[in-house]
């Protein structure tokens, strides 16, 4: 079995109630139905949108991205897969019925010709994503219309398995939701300064797998606060600019901070390659617009809220956080 998130907003517009109704599965792109011929190649696929969306660029990245997105729709989704679908504070959660994706010509002008028959779980109704593990409400917040999620199956089957049971109580679920709340309510309450945060945020992901980590002093602060450096397959180096505010949730964490990330990554020495805005409070939806803005031609940002990050300290144990007391230069 085989996952993946998928955003339902063909040409920016909401068209999940009615994929939610109808049994189906909708993205766009739909002025290319060649798209669904079999004997395609990938560069002959890409080809395609290239020459229906992308024609005056002067090279493939954009009608790359495109196209990744749609052979994963039309190419990798197989029966019995499931899709997990992000919609406002909920998600939801579909099964694939069908190996092929089908077109519907009486829908090409509203962009949503190019669809899927599913079934949708959960008698159709949705999970609240504080359900999720932390990996998984990452996953959805990812950039673009769609996502692998093979290997967050066992997750997602477990929020399905937690709906299912209603407000039954299961005693490691609730101490994990007392756990986090907890957690949060540390981070915020005043008891650590917003240098302790960053020595916070440092150990957190130290303990996530991070072979080097950095707290830029602020003599020296450009925008970027802290350098993760990851070893992926141990050769390929992936370096992480992260930008940390301390903030309640009173006051959301807006596009400045995302600005200030963008212009740490720019002017940087260090080649990073992704960067994380994390915070104790929340994000407005400026925020997320203009990450996902820079994203679509720029380097990939995630915003991790308080909640969030609360779930990665609980679920990764205190070894996350064990030097979270040590000294570091500033």
């Amino acid at each position: 079995m085989a996952a993946f998130v998928l955003r339902i907003s063909p040409s920016g517009i909401d068209r999940f109630p009615e994929a939610l109704e109808n049994n189906v599965l909708i993205i766009g792109w739909s002025g290319a139905p060649g798209l669904l011929n079999g004997n395609l190649n990938w560069e002959q696929f890409r080809q395609i949108i290239y020459d229906a969306f992308h024609a005056g660029d002067d090279n493939m990245r954009a009608a790359g991205r495109a196209a990744g997105h749609m052979w994963r729709f039309i190419r990798e989704m197989n029966e019995g897969d499931l899709v997990v679908v992000p919609y406002g504070p909920e998600f939801f959660v579909a099964s694939v019925i069908e190996d092929d994706a089908f077109y519907d010509d009486d829908r090409i002008d509203d962009d949503t010709a190019f669809r899927r028959r599913v079934v949708w779980l959960n008698e159709g109704r949705g999970i609240p994503r504080s359900t999720a593990r932390a990996a998984l409400v990452s996953r959805m917040k990812t950039y673009g219309t769609s996502a692998y999620a093979s290997d967050l199956v066992e997750e997602i089957q477990d929020c399905l398995d937690i709906a299912a049971a209603g407000e039954q109580p299961a005693f490691d679920r609730d101490l994990q939701r007392c756990l986090v709340e907890t957690t949060l309510e540390e981070m915020r309450s005043g008891h650590i300064d917003n240098y302790g945060f960053e020595r916070l945020i440092k150990s957190v992901y130290t303990g996530l797998g991070a072979v080097h980590t950095r707290i830029v002093p602020r003599s020296q602060d450009e925008g970027i606060d802290i350098f993760a450096t990851f070893r992926v397959a141990g050769t390929i180096r992936v370096v992480v600019g992260i930008q940390a505010k301390h903030y309640g949730p009173d006051r959301p964490v807006g596009a400045e901070a995302v600005r200030q990330l963008i212009g740490g990554i720019e002017t940087d020495g260090e080649n990073v390659t992704h960067g994380i805005v994390v915070t104790s409070g929340v994000f407005n939806d400026e925020a997320t617009e203009t990450a996902d803005d820079y994203a679509e031609n720029g380097i990939p940002i995630e915003l991790v809220d308080g909640e969030q990050l609360a779930k990665l300290i609980v679920e990764h144990g205190l070894q996350s956080v064990r030097n979270f007391n040590e000294s570091d230069e500033f």
